[in-house]
């Protein structure tokens, strides 16, 4: 053998080659951030946190960065779970040889799907049903995921905007307040919301409204 000549060679993970594989590992990267955002907890906490800022009145303050990287850790504290699962039944056998990548991706996709299921209400499900004009399942679990994706978003999308209005009620309410007392006093030329933004901050660092809003947002995954 010459030993100025190096020889690499590499493997597949199962049946599939290795310059395949790569293609579709890039392709999947691609996606990602469509999977981040519409197959995980986190299109929730993003809108729960954008009204709670709005509710504030705060501008740019927690920045986005700050919002982003806070929800994208909550998002893995929450799918923590679900992606334990997927590397014990697909990703750990799919390195080790023992089934193909078409197997693991088959065998990864029912925790997600249960976990979307859990939080996905029947009327979207249904809507998604029925403009597929696909034969009706016996049970959700056989869903296609074309038709879990899509009403998972709608249905983030709607808890996303209720948690929101009430976030936004106790903050208006001050706003309120603070409106009608500035038009009595016939205080017209002082912004009301110059005088209502240190009671809503107050009111929140009181009542620990970090705490609670995070706690609230993880309760309402179990």
């Amino acid at each position: 053998m010459n030993p100025n000549s190096v020889s690499i060679n590499v493997d597949g993970i199962g049946a599939m080659s290795a310059p395949l594989q790569i293609v579709l590992l890039l392709t999947l990267i691609t996606f990602l951030p469509a999977i981040l955002v519409t197959m995980t907890s986190f299109t929730r906490i993003a809108i729960v946190f954008h009204f709670l800022r709005q509710a504030l009145g705060t501008q740019e303050m927690p920045s986005n960065q700050i919002l982003i990287g806070l929800a994208l850790f909550l998002t893995m504290f929450i799918m923590a779970p679900v992606a334990s699962r997927i590397s014990t039944e697909a990703v750990q056998p799919a390195l080790a040889g023992e089934v193909t990548v078409s197997e693991a991706l088959a065998r990864g996709t029912p925790p997600l799907r249960t976990f979307m299921l859990r939080q996905t209400r029947d009327a979207d499900l249904r809507l998604f049903v029925e403009m597929s004009q696909a034969p009706r399942p016996e049970s959700p679990e056989e869903l296609p995921m074309t038709v879990v994706i899509p009403a998972y978003v709608i249905s983030e999308l709607k808890t996303g905007f209720q948690m929101g209005f009430f976030l936004f009620v106790p903050f208006l309410l001050i706003d309120l307040v603070v409106s009608t007392t500035l038009l009595s006093m016939g205080m017209l030329q002082l912004p009301p919301a110059m005088i209502s933004l240190p009671f809503k901050v107050l009111l929140f660092v009181m009542i620990d409204g970090w705490n609670l809003v995070v706690g609230s947002i993880v309760r309402s995954f179990a």
